[in-house]
């Protein structure tokens, strides 16, 4: 049973005439449905220069210009004793520049925070990223409406994965029925009609389905296009009617003013439910592929209609295998020759009905409030547990005296003869998210690692086929390689981030110097050379100081590279000019956030200095280290990873979770090449801490990897452990085996605890 006696929504509501008003105004009336001891209620944004008539439900509007009806809003829901927000966020109901006002409110709530994102840019804007950034690190949790959502949120905001919920966009429970007496009521009876409900701007491709009507007629002459809806609020104040007009004069160009009929009005969903029962086809023909979500695609769908549609990103999901019909943009031919062919084979339009009505079941609104009050219950307890369980209070670890001896079992689960997957749930491959070059570098990494006396080297097979991964990944139109590549083995991007294409030439710097075949060797040195002169033109320090990892590797091959050598130097001066003068700065580090991966700075600067006799480059690594080891230890000694939730912070202290492995493993490394470069013992206590923290010497007391399999959960939560073994996660906490193994041997000891990780009682 729920644990949540308030409830408040944040968005557009109805009467305003706006998706995301029917949306929230939908999902409260479910929630309340489903849950009728709870308390809901509405904070409507409304935008500037208009009122509403609201009823009862909200309790509370916002005009959407004025910062302090934000601030306002905080202060009602706390008073109120609100036990959690669900936020609609959409790109243009929230004022300030990209949409940044909502985070006056969000900054200022006491209750914890599930965003539902309507959209999810694939190319945002500088503020547009860094206002989602801030929304999301205020949020729990967030919900998207369609995978793909979820890979956007993955790759281009770098969202964990477990802090994302997929809740398809709820539907009706209406009964399937034919359409002949709903054509009957309204007065179509005798047609074939096809229909699109929406408020109308030029994104909606209205004209591309009037350019198709005489193609259609000419098969089927009794069809008639009902075009439903108001023209969008925004586009009546800037233009009038203007747009509608210029439709309806096409109409007229084409003689066809009997069979397109505009019906100028904003409907109440029962009347909505009634033309869409009544129509053969339904069509969306919009313009643009990045629309996550459609309200009236999901309706006619779940209404059992056939539905043709362009392949914008909701419909590619919702219409596959059958369920409807996707037609290429802007293409009037297709789209006629489409809904041509539905309206004159009836069998084939009754079988997909069937289908897309009985796919849709899992839509209906209650079950859609089911899945969202999971998800509000789930964001709770872990706000409790925030709060009840302060994050330096280290929980007592169980420390494991010993090494681990190396295991792979779960890297080879983790393969398939193209290479490495991303993602697993719990420890069983996920195919839907296909593989990346980040993941198959890392796995080339540990190819290398394993090379070294007295480890389990890797299969020849296996290794080759992380090299062929990173061979495939190179694109020589753009000079940078790929990242993101779908279980299809379509590359999803013709380029991928600064950041991969420079964790891409570490991994071949280091097959360069160590892999266990020579023809590989030259392979690796061969495409390193070819891809890291692109590297001069990057802006990301993480890319400078991966690429810097790589060419300490290359650069021990004894190859006589001068450009290489070159580039070497101005990527560490480009490191070292951004770290504050010591004497002026007490925060010694190169930026003014933490992200992910960032003992990997300090350690390129520590290596390029001992490779090149640079001793600035060493001291300004070693502090900068010494540094983020202060922010990376808890009060009570334990080892804590930059948590994700930091992600974006500026001058602030890190947050302790969402800690993962990757973290580790960086530190790791960067701290032996510390001590390596100055032997102060303090850093293989560092080390030795930073690994411990995979066996229990962490903040929850648990331990992240399984000694018989090699699979290492991905990450702590604040309070529980993250159940799925991804690619990344293994490779992580098997190079940082590889390293602390190998410092055993150079030591002659076996690994001990250090003395502030002993068990308390």
């Amino acid at each position: 049973m729920t644990q949540i006696k308030r409830l408040a929504f944040i968005g557009n509501s109805l009467p305003r005439r706006c998706g995301i008003a029917t949306f929230t105004t939908d999902l409260q009336q479910a929630i309340a449905q489903s849950a009728p001891s709870m308390e809901t209620v509405i904070v409507a944004m409304t935008d500037h220069g208009h009122s509403y008539d609201y009823p009862a439900t909200v309790g509370l509007e916002i005009n959407d210009r004025e910062v302090e009806e934000y601030e306002r809003a905080a202060g009602f829901l706390n008073a109120k004793g609100v036990d959690l927000v669900s936020l609609q966020h959409e790109f243009g109901i929230f004022g300030g520049e990209g949409g940044s006002h909502i985070l006056a409110l969000l900054s200022r709530l006491a209750m914890p925070v599930v965003t539902t994102l309507h959209t999810v840019l694939a190319e945002p804007s500088g503020i547009q990223r860094s206002v989602m950034a801030s929304i999301v690190d205020a949020s729990s949790k967030v919900v998207v409406m369609a995978e793909n959502g979820r890979d956007l949120l993955r790759s281009v905001y770098r969202i964990p994965a477990d802090k994302i919920e997929v809740i398809p966009h709820g539907i009706p429970d209406f009964p399937y029925v034919d359409p002949d007496s709903a054509k009957a009521r309204l007065g179509f009876g005798g047609r074939s009609v096809i229909l699109t409900f929406g408020l109308l701007s030029p994104n909606k491709g209205i004209e591309i389905m009037i350019d198709a009507m005489p193609a259609i007629l000419e098969r089927r002459p009794d069809a008639v296009y009902i075009v439903l809806g108001a023209t969008h609020p925004n586009l009546v104040r800037e233009r009038g009617e203007a747009y509608r007009d210029s439709l309806m004069q096409r109409v007229r160009n084409l003689g066809i003013e009997d069979h397109v009929v505009f019906l100028d009005q904003f409907v109440d969903q029962p009347t909505l439910l009634g033309f869409i029962s009544m129509c053969d086809v339904y069509v969306t023909p919009y313009l643009n592929e990045a629309q996550m979500t459609s309200g009236t695609l999901a309706y006619s769908f779940g209404l059992g209609r056939a539905v043709v549609s362009t392949p914008y990103w909701h419909a590619r999901e919702l219409l596959g295998e059958g369920r409807g019909l996707l037609v290429p943009f802007g293409d009037s031919a297709a789209i006629g020759d489409a809904i041509a062919g539905l309206l004159t084979d009836p069998e084939r339009r009754r079988a997909m009905r069937e289908r897309a009505y009985a796919s849709s079941r899992s839509m209906v609104w209650d079950r859609t409030a089911e899945r969202y009050l999971a998800t509000f219950e789930g964001a709770r307890r872990v706000r409790t547990l925030k709060m009840l369980t302060r994050p330096d209070q280290g929980v007592a670890p169980r420390v494991e005296p010993a090494t681990p001896e190396m295991q792979i079992g779960h890297l080879l689960a983790m393969c398939d003869d193209t290479g490495l997957f991303q993602h697993a749930v719990h420890s069983v491959p996920d195919r839907s998210h296909g593989y990346c070059v980040d993941d198959n570098a890392r796995a080339l990494l540990v190819a290398c690692a394993l090379n070294a006396p007295g480890e389990q080297r890797l299969s020849e097979v296996l290794t080759s086929r992380f090299a062929a991964f990173v061979q495939h990944a190179w694109n020589p139109d753009t000079r940078r390689f790929r990242n993101f590549m779908g279980f299809d083995r379509r590359w999803l991007e013709d380029r991928g981030s600064e950041d991969s294409h420079g964790r891409t030439l570490w991994a071949l710097g280091e097959a360069a110097r160590s892999d266990a075949s020579a023809s590989r060797r030259r392979w690796a040195a061969a495409l390193f050379a070819e891809a890291l002169p692109v590297v001069e033109a990057f802006g990301s320090p993480r890319a400078w100081a991966f690429t810097l990892l790589g060419l300490d590797a290359y650069g021990a091959t004894g190859v006589d590279d001068p450009a290489a050598e070159r580039l070497r130097v101005c990527l560490a001066d480009r490191l070292l000019a951004m770290v504050p003068d010591e004497a002026a700065e007490a925060r010694a580090w190169f930026e003014a956030g933490l992200s992910y991966d960032n003992a990997r700075l300090p350690q390129a600067l520590i290596l390029t200095g001992r490779a090149t006799g640079t001793p600035a480059y060493v001291a300004a690594g070693l502090r900068t280290l010494r540094w983020l080891m202060a922010q990376q230890t808890s009060p009570s000694g334990l080892f804590r990873p930059v948590g994700s939730e930091s992600f974006g912070d500026i001058d602030k202290r890190p947050r302790p979770f969402d800690q993962q492995p990757l973290e580790a493993a960086a530190t790791i490394s960067a701290c032996l090449a510390a001590w390596r470069a100055d032997g102060n013992p303090e850093w293989r206590g560092g080390a030795r801490r930073a690994f411990n923290w995979f066996f229990g010497a962490n903040d929850l007391g648990v331990d992240l990897v399984d000694r018989d399999t090699g699979s290492c959960r991905d990450g702590l939560h604040p309070d529980r452990p993250n159940e799925n073994r991804g690619g990344e996660s293994v490779v992580s906490y098997l190079l940082g085996l590889a390293e602390i193994r190998q410092l055993g041997r150079i030591s002659g000891e076996r690994m001990k605890a250090s003395p502030s990780l002993t068990l308390r009682a």
